[in-house]
């Protein structure tokens, strides 16, 4: 099977985009607290006449909680998209550098201190993954060894330290309470988001989102060679150490508020790279596009499926599998068996 022309990969985008808008319109929509369409739409065009609860429910719940879920999606779309390139390794998702480990300890830390505050588990889990970071690269760096399975092995290594804190603090933890809280945070949620959340981690959010876009060139020569970025002009040492910092401050934002959302890093580059059967920068926007519609789609379901909110990380998986699978049994060219790298 050809690559797509530049035709079809301008259309494939198009529904990507029309996908993502379609399902957020109806995300705003669903919810206990139901809001007319016409409510809405007066709403949005910044009408006076709607009632105080619904104009209340819309701008403080309902909407941020949707752009946070797209926005979610979409970093951990890049995030994971960047990881595997960087990495050159398929399997690679923001586990691999003990992001999201750092994180969820430094959540756990914040339920023992603080019997389970939301904004000190949201500083506390965006602290711990950039800490867990911080750690990967001080390790990197007294090895005296930048290769790419150096930053492997010492991401795995901090991984596993933060699992053995994590199960050391559960152990100890509040079996009604703290330890009730750990886990609810493990498995996700955005039924606690608020627009002053989704306005407190804007900033670290963009300026991970921005940074990632703007060396996107960078990301996709790293998926050759050492020898081969080098002679193509590329600072290894430097790009490596941002492409990570850039790449954790998408994760760290984003599950400091949302907790711990899994297959969505390592779901949405796949089924961008069956798509476009190719990987390379143009594969990275569409990562986080899918990632996008991915998360979205989830969180409707998590709200509809049972009478009670399910954890996102159940429905993550749930909606992601079919999609990879899908696009796993289109037959591809011999030409194509190496793009996933």
């Amino acid at each position: 099977m050809p690559y797509p022309s530049r035709r079809q990969t301008v259309l494939l985008f198009a529904i990507v985009i029309l996908l993502n808008l379609a399902v957020a319109v109806v995300s705003i929509f669903v919810g206990k607290y139901q809001i007319a369409p016409d409510e809405i739409l007066a709403l949005l065009m910044g009408g006076d006449t709607v009632a105080p609860m619904s104009a209340k429910v819309f701008f403080t719940l309902r909407l941020p909680r949707t752009v946070m879920a797209f926005l979610a999606g979409l970093g951990l779309g890049l995030a994971g998209s960047a990881y595997q390139v960087l990495f050159k390794n398929p399997l690679a998702s923001p586990d691999i550098i003990g992001v999201a480990g750092g994180a969820n300890l430094g959540a756990a830390v914040a339920v023992v201190m603080t019997s389970s505050s939301i904004p000190i588990m949201t500083l506390g889990a965006f602290w711990g993954g950039l800490a867990a970071v911080a750690c990967v690269m001080l390790l990197v760096k007294a090895t005296n060894s930048h290769s790419t399975s150096t930053y492997v092995l010492a991401g795995i290594v901090i991984n596993a330290i933060s699992k053995a804190m994590i199960m050391t603090l559960k152990y100890f933890a509040d079996p009604e309470n703290e330890l009730a809280a750990m886990e609810y945070w493990e498995m996700g949620s955005f039924s606690n988001i608020t627009q002053s959340k989704l306005l407190s981690i804007l900033p670290m959010f963009l300026m991970g989102l921005i940074g990632l876009l703007l060396l996107r060139r960078q990301v996709q020569l790293m998926g050759l060679s050492d020898n081969e970025c080098r002679a193509l002009g590329v600072r290894l040492r430097p790009v490596r150490a941002a492409v990570l910092i850039l790449s954790t401050l998408l994760v760290a934002s984003i599950v400091s508020v949302t907790g711990l959302i899994s297959f969505v890093g390592l779901i949405a580059p796949h089924t961008a790279k069956l798509m476009l059967r190719r990987n390379n920068s143009i594969t990275l926007c569409l990562s986080g596009l899918t990632g996008g519609l991915v998360v979205m789609a989830s969180d409707i379901f998590a709200r509809t499926l049972y009478s009670a909110e399910l954890p996102i990380s159940i429905l993550t998986t749930v909606t992601g599998v079919p999609l990879l699978l899908y696009f796993m049994c289109i037959k591809r060219g011999p030409h194509e068996r190496n793009f996933f790298y």
